[in-house]
């Protein structure tokens, strides 16, 4: 399995950007994916979780703001309003099967203030 993953870019405060991470390969039904987000000198950490079932699960710091949705078991979506400075990072897409995870290449999502 191979996460390909799309859609960021460079944005000002208060604009949106939606990300996309396509699974390419079979996948188990039961599985979980999410996207993670490092800043420059700073650990990787959660942004958002669905599961197949649909169940949502989302860091302090973007919720209301962020939305994680799924269109099947293989593409997952990010869409982040109200974009901040502090929302800059890399995000990397993960897919969760079992005790297995697989992780995307990463994009890059700048926000100028």
């Amino acid at each position: 399995v191979q996460l390909q993953a799309s859609g960021g870019g460079a944005v000002q405060a208060g604009e949106s950007l939606r990300l996309s991470c396509l699974a390419a390969g079979n996948i188990f039904l039961v599985n979980t994916m999410g996207w993670y987000r490092q800043a420059p000198g700073e650990q990787r950490s959660l942004v958002a979780t669905i599961t197949n079932t649909g169940a949502a699960t989302y860091a302090d710091s973007v919720k209301g703001r962020f939305t994680i949705s799924r269109d099947n078991k293989n593409t997952v979506h990010l869409q982040m309003n109200s974009l901040k400075a502090e929302d800059t990072a890399v995000y990397y897409c993960k897919l969760t099967v079992l005790n297995s995870n697989v992780w995307g290449q990463g994009t890059l999502v700048t926000v100028s203030s």
